[in-house]
């Protein structure tokens, strides 16, 4: 964890703020490059844009993707507001993402959810960059409390 880390974290719970008043799920994600200037924001659009696949993490980075290399990208920090579900993960890795950085771990969402949920795919991020070979760097959860909070009253 750096001093930048907090400071962006915050502005992905922000994000995640705006995507539940915008009618999402609360997740939002930032991209910061190695100087810590903010390349991209982005937040969830599942519903708005009846899309399953329109996470915050993703959004990003189809943007990422269409705008800089794989090896800008490898020196870049993506902020999630909550840790990436198995699928951003994937494209996190995919997009040679360099450092994962997020607020409310999974198993905290998970114990707000509700365990019964269908909503549940049990694999963390660093369960799955195990598996690659190349190093994701991930810090996480960090600021929890505060990330959890864009999550109250939203599942139930």
């Amino acid at each position: 964890m750096n001093g930048e880390d907090q400071k962006f974290i915050r502005k992905a719970i922000d994000i995640a703020r705006r995507s539940r008043d915008n009618g999402n799920h609360p997740f939002g994600a930032v991209l910061v490059d190695d100087k810590g200037q903010i390349l991209i924001e982005a937040e969830n659009s599942v519903v708005t844009s009846s899309d399953i696949t329109g996470h915050a993490e993703l959004n990003l980075l189809r943007e990422a993707s269409a705008r800089f290399s794989a090896d800008f990208l490898a020196g870049c920090t993506l902020y999630a507001s909550t840790e990436p579900c198995p699928m951003c993960s994937g494209g996190i890795f995919w997009a040679n993402v360099g450092r994962l950085v997020y607020g409310l771990s999974a198993e905290s969402l998970y114990s707000i959810i509700g365990s019964d949920s269908n909503e549940v795919l049990s694999i963390n991020c660093r369960e799955i960059y195990a598996t690659g070979r190349k190093q994701i760097d991930v810090v996480g959860p960090l600021l929890e409390d505060e990330a959890r909070q864009v999550h109250i009253g939203f599942w139930s």
